[in-house]
């Protein structure tokens, strides 16, 4: 598979080159992005950033999941555990051994943050790719921004306005392999001074493997009103209810045998995750005479949680209100040699999170009560951003912040004692980065910057001592990265964006499990890491039929442990350590995405992509015969773009896996070797969108 992924690229390769015409290729260079906290134009950022728009998230397969248009972003690794929703996502490494839900990483929709107070986002569940229109990921030590939740970066998530008249529809189907169908509808319009928009869609499917039915549906709505001038308002209501089916990892044995086949444990004891949320919220902008700006964003969340594993029932009540403010102070106009833009503010998160666990008796609840407890959490953060440019060649970028996260928690069973107590953290970071541009189209930029990751609710509550009560044990992350790149277009129509890094971090979490304890998951802190990388973007346009992109990422995460670590297995026999120099679990060295879509005719694309993972290790101690094999996938699509008597539309089918690969999805270290979830085998889908 190796020959002909390298075959493949060749000859795409050669026959871009050989192609004599060239084409006018304007990237967005100027875009303003708004995820580093203050508007900024692309060519200015000094830290590794990339952008998605519209034009890739319409050609999605199925519109379901983030691992599909992150594909095409460097520094990112997504892994899509049930062909559903469910997903791991990690940048440059950070989140990379989370059991559930995505580590610091600061997820902002439409000015909401997705986050809870410790930085973590438990799923992507409110966001409706169907509708969204940007995507901007930075990537990289962030805590001076967002405090804990930027350890790795930031994605901030932008759904799309209504178009400038009174009525606006969309409507898209979707359906495929697998049982896979989606329905969405959209309506919306600009009135007066509002734009409004609300979204309805349910999805559903049975997955790829055994045991991994889904099915999601969602309301959101948007509506944005400018009163006056410099006065921008958009609240924001969503509700979202998810089940995921849950087949577990299996060992190497049965993926050998039958990759479809779910953990032995997965249905007798019906193991899945349901998830219903309701979020209201509102951000805005005033901005005053241009020189004074604030920016606001205030909300709730209530979360029903349930999860089933193959020991207990998990119910959780969370309520999750918060909100920020920031002022911002410009100075300087246009023309002038220095202008500088001065922010101060203040971030507050909440959350009460009420919890019980009863036991798992073969799918069914059982009655006795194993833990009852309740938790208080508090995030509060406090920052300043300075922003500096010098002439138009230089710009300079500088964040403070400070956090302090409280965890309060109330046994409410007290057997067989009272596990009620704190676990406090709090922690002051930084971050610089300079850009200089000596000609209009090229950037090139160095930062340095502070990561700050304390243990999630998710962490602290599975206690290793008690079913009830805090992991003790566990303090937080923190980490320290340096970073170079450039970025800049050439002849108009070619765009090229390169990162390179080096990372330091302590006190990285590590996954283990105890066997009196089932399938239960539990979290320490294993020891250091160093890691460094490179990320390379590029979209080139050679002739103007032809579209050709590139997401290339190399990763080389190592421990840097001073004494060996011992990894403890269910079979005690089994004798494994994490020694200074081994690689992080599922940290594969090489990753590719290439794209290449060609424009037969007018408005019809025809399009062939691959993507390549080299091997990965499933745990620290980095035995070869358990390592997840390297895998190259193809994937194909033909899109139609159409406009008539006032209605446009796109109607597509994708290929997905075209060889029919057998290849592993994601790994996990799992002291029981069930360790591996295998991806899906060549699925088909189609959709048809329509719009007016």
């Amino acid at each position: 598979m190796k020959k002909i992924f390298t075959a493949v690229l060749i000859l795409l390769c050669y026959n871009v080159i050989m192609a004599q015409d060239t084409a006018e290729y304007k990237y967005p260079y100027e875009i303003v992005v708004s995820a580093p906290r203050v508007n900024m134009p692309l060519k200015t950022i000094p830290f590794a950033t990339s952008i998605i728009g519209r034009e890739i998230i319409n050609i999605l397969p199925r519109s379901v999941a983030i691992d599909e248009p992150l594909k095409f972003i460097p520094g990112v690794k997504v892994d899509n555990q049930a062909n559903g929703e469910r997903v791991h996502l990690s940048i440059r490494g950070q989140g990379i051994l989370s059991e559930r839900g995505i580590r610091g990483i600061k997820t902002l929709l439409d000015g909401i943050p997705l986050n809870d107070p410790s930085g973590f986002t438990p799923d992507f569940y409110d966001i409706d790719w169907a509708r969204v229109s940007r995507i901007e990921v930075l990537r990289g030590p962030a805590a001076s921004l967002y405090g804990g939740s930027a350890s790795g970066g930031i994605i901030n998530i932008l759904t799309e306005n209504s178009p400038n008249k009174h009525l606006f529809g969309e409507f898209l189907g979707e359906g495929g392999s697998n049982n896979f169908w989606k329905g969405f509808a959209q309506f919306g319009g600009n009135v007066d001074k509002v734009n409004y928009s609300l979204s309805w869609s349910r999805a559903l499917g049975d997955g790829y493997r055994e045991h991994t039915h889904f099915w999601s549906n969602k309301i959101y709505g948007k509506f944005t009103y400018t009163p006056a001038p410099g006065i921008k308002l958009t609240p924001v209501i969503g509700w979202v209810d998810v089940y995921h089916e849950n087949p577990e990892g299996i060992n190497l044995a049965q993926y050998q045998l039958d990759p479809k086949k779910s953990n032995p444990d997965a249905i007798p004891f019906n193991e899945f995750l349901q998830t219903s949320r309701f979020t209201s919220g509102i951000s805005g902008n005033i901005t005053i005479e241009k020189d004074h700006v604030l920016d606001f964003y205030a909300y709730v969340k209530r979360t029903l949680f349930t999860e089933a594993n193959n020991r207990i029932f998990n119910h959780r009540t969370l309520v999750t209100p918060g909100g920020s403010l920031q002022y911002t102070y410009n100075y300087g106009k246009v023309k002038d040699f220095f202008k500088n833009s001065f922010s101060i503010g203040g971030d507050l998160s909440l959350q009460n999170f009420d919890e019980y666990r009863v036991p798992n008796l073969n799918a069914v609840e059982g009655t006795t009560i194993l833990s009852k407890q309740t938790v208080k959490q508090t995030g509060m953060g406090v920052f300043v951003i300075d922003k500096m440019a010098f002439g138009p060649q230089w710009n300079v970028m500088l964040s403070l912040r400070y956090d302090k996260i409280k965890n309060e928690l109330t046994d409410l069973l007290k057997i067989p004692f009272d596990a009620s107590g704190n676990a406090d953290y709090d922690r002051a970071t930084g971050r610089i980065g300079i850009t200089y541009s000596p000609l209009p189209n090229l950037s090139i930029f160095a930062n340095w910057g502070q990561g700050f990751l304390p243990p999630a609710i998710e962490e602290l509550t599975q206690n290793p001592d008690n079913y009830g009560g805090f992991n003790t044990h566990l303090t937080f992350a923190t980490s320290m990265g340096e970073e170079i790149g450039i970025r800049g277009t050439i002849k108009d129509n070619l765009f090229y964006d390169f990162a390179g890094f080096y990372m330091t971090t302590k006190d990285d979490f590590d996954r283990y499990r105890i066997p009196s304890r089932g399938q239960e998951t539990f979290y320490k802190n294993i020891g250091e890491s160093k890691r460094f990388g490179a990320e390379l973007y590029l979209k080139w346009i050679p002739v103007h039929p032809l579209t050709v992109q590139l997401a290339y990422t190399y990763s080389n995460f190592k421990y840097s442990n001073t004494s060996p670590t011992k990894i403890v297995m269910d079979d005690t026999t089994i004798v494994k350590y994490i020694e200074d120099g081994k690689f992080l679990p599922n940290s594969p060295q090489h990753q590719v995405f290439f794209d290449v879509q060609w424009e037969v005719v007018p408005n019809l694309f025809v399009a062939l992509s691959t993507e390549f993972l080299s091997k990965a290790y499933i745990d620290g101690a980095n035995i070869e015969t358990e390592a997840v094999e390297s895998y190259a996938l193809f994937h194909g699509r033909i899109v139609y773009s159409w406009k008539l008597c006032g209605i446009s539309g796109d109607l597509s089918f994708n290929i997905k896996n075209i060889a029919d690969q057998k290849y592993v999805a994601f790994s996990e270290p799992d002291p029981g070797g069930n360790a591996y979830q295998p991806g899906s085998g060549r699925e088909f889908f189609g959709g048809l969108r329509i719009r007016f």
